[in-house]
C-alpha cells in the first residue's frame, strides 16, 4: 500500500511539472521535456498522452531539426478546453467570471452588496453563478468547477467559512451549499491567498516559487506562496496582516472587525482618516462618495491634509514590507488592490524607507492583473485541486 501511494505522488509531481513547462511554453516536444526534467522519454510521453486524452494538451504538429535528426512532434496547452466559474467577494462587491485554463474572460459580471447581510448576500452569489454558467460557450468545453474568494477566515478542505467579518459569516457551510445547487465541484479560499495563486500563475509571479501578495481593499490581507504552495499556517490564518500591530500603542486592545493595521493603512482607514482630516481642517468636500482614490488625487494636487495621510500610509506598509521580508525572504512582495492603483505615490517611497534596513529588499512590484487577481487565483485553485497539482520538483 506504501508503494503504491508513493507511485501516485510520484505520477503526480511528474505530470504537475510536464503541465508547468506546458502553461509557461508556447510549445514542445517530448524529448525536450524529457531533457529539462531529468525524466526517461517514455515517462514524458506516457504524461503528454494522458494530458491529451483529458483535451489539456494538444498536437501541433511535426517540425523538422534544422540538421541531423529526426522530426519531433510538438504540443501545446490547450487552455480553452476547460474553463472555471470563479467568483471574488469584497467590501462592497460581487464580482464573478467565467474564464478559461489560459486566464481568457469569457464572460464578467458585478454586482454590488449588502454589508453584514447574510442571506442576501448567498442568494446574489447563487445569481451571479447562474449568470456565468448561462454564457454562450464552445460545446466541446468542460466547466472544471467553482472558485470563490472570501474575505476571511476560511477552511479550504471543509468548505467552510470559518469568520467572515464583513459578511457576518461564521461557521457557514458554503462549499455544500453551491454544490448541492449547481452540481460542480466547489473550492473556497481567503481571497488574499487566491490573489496569490493568480500571480503565480498568469501575473508578476509566473514561474517563481516564492512569493507574498499584499492585497489591500476594504481590509488587508496576505497571500503567501512557498517553494510554488500556498501557506495557510496552523488556522488557516497565516498571511492575516491586517491584524498586525503597527506598533506597541497597539496591544493590549480587541480587534472584532477590522485590525489594527488595517485602522491605519487599508483603505477603509484612508477614508476614515481623510474624513476627519477635512473636519478638523474645515475643508468643505463630498464626504459621503469619498473614497482612497480620491485622497491620493488629492495628494498629487499637492493637499497638504492628503499629502500627511498618503505619507502615513507608506510608513504602515513599509513596516509591513521590512516584517514580512525579514521573516519569508521572498523574491518578490505584489501589492493588489484599490489603494496600489497609487503606485506612483506608494511605490517607489515604500522602497526607499526599508533600503538599508533590512538585510535583502526584495522586488516590489503592483500586480500587473488589476481587480482580476483573485478571479485568476480561482482559475489556478480550481486547476490544481482537480488536477491533484503539485509544483514540487520530479523525480529521475
Amino acid at each position: 500500500m506504501k508503494r503504491a501511494a508513493s507511485a501516485s505522488v510520484l505520477r503526480n509531481i511528474n505530470r504537475s511539472a510536464v503541465l508547468d513547462l506546458f502553461r509557461y511554453k508556447d510549445s514542445i516536444s517530448v524529448t525536450e521535456i524529457a531533457r529539462r526534467l531529468n525524466m526517461s522519454v517514455p515517462t514524458a510521453k506516457r504524461i503528454v498522452e494522458e494530458l491529451m486524452t483529458r483535451d489539456l494538451v494538444r498536437s501541433v504538429g511535426i517540425t523538422h531539426a534544422a540538421h541531423v535528426g529526426r522530426p519531433s512532434s510538438f504540443y501545446e496547452f490547450n487552455g480553452s478546453s476547460h474553463a472555471v466559474v470563479a467568483v471574488d467577494i469584497n467590501g462592497s462587491e460581487i464580482r464573478g467570471a467565467l474564464i478559461n485554463l489560459a486566464g481568457e474572460i469569457q464572460g464578467e459580471v458585478m454586482t454590488n452588496r449588502i454589508p453584514d447581510d447574510r442571506s442576501t448576500n448567498l442568494d446574489w452569489i447563487d445569481d451571479t453563478i447562474a449568470g456565468l454558467l448561462s454564457i454562450p460557450k464552445s460545446l466541446d468545453q468542460e466547466i472544471l468547477g467553482i472558485g470563490v474568494g472570501i474575505p476571511g477566515i476560511t477552511l479550504p478542505d471543509q468548505g467552510l467559512v470559518s469568520w467572515a467579518p464583513s459578511l457576518a459569516w461564521r461557521d457557514l457551510p458554503i462549499k455544500s451549499l453551491l454544490n448541492e445547487k449547481f452540481g460542480l465541484p466547489v473550492y473556497i479560499e481567503n481571497d488574499a491567498n487566491l490573489a496569490a495563486l493568480g500571480e503565480l500563475g498568469f501575473g508578476a509571479g509566473r514561474e517563481l516559487k516564492d512569493l507574498v501578495c499584499i492585497t489591500a481593499r476594504t481590509g488587508i490581507g496576505a497571500g503567501i506562496v512557498i517553494d510554488g504552495l500556498l501557506y495557510s499556517g496552523h488556522n488557516q490564518a497565516a498571511g492575516e496582516i491586517g491584524y498586525l500591530p503597527p506598533g506597541i500603542e497597539w496591544l493590549g486592545k480587541s480587534y472584532s472587525k477590522y485590525g489594527a493595521l488595517e485602522n491605519v493603512a487599508s483603505g477603509y482607514s484612508i477614508v476614515t482618516r481623510a474624513k476627519k482630516a477635512l473636519k478638523e481642517a474645515g475643508i468643505q468636500k463630498d464626504e459621503d462618495h469619498l473614497v482612497a482614490r480620491d485622497v491620493f488625487t488629492f495628494a498629487r494636487n499637492g493637499e497638504d491634509w492628503a499629502v500627511r495621510i498618503v505619507a502615513e500610509t507608506v510608513e504602515y506598509l513599509a513596516l509591513t514590507v521590512a516584517i514580512i521580508a525579514c521573516l519569508l525572504n521572498p523574491e518578490i512582495i505584489i501589492f493588489s488592490g484599490g489603494i496600489f492603483n497609487a503606485e506612483d505615490l506608494l511605490i517607489g517611497p515604500i522602497r526607499s524607507r526599508i533600503e538599508g534596513v533590512i538585510p535583502y529588499l526584495p522586488r516590489i512590484e503592483v500586480s500587473p492583473l488589476g481587480n482580476r487577481g483573485v478571479l485568476l487565483g480561482s482559475v489556478v485553485l480550481v486547476f490544481n485541486q482537480i488536477m491533484e497539482y503539485s509544483t514540487l520538483r520530479p523525480f529521475s
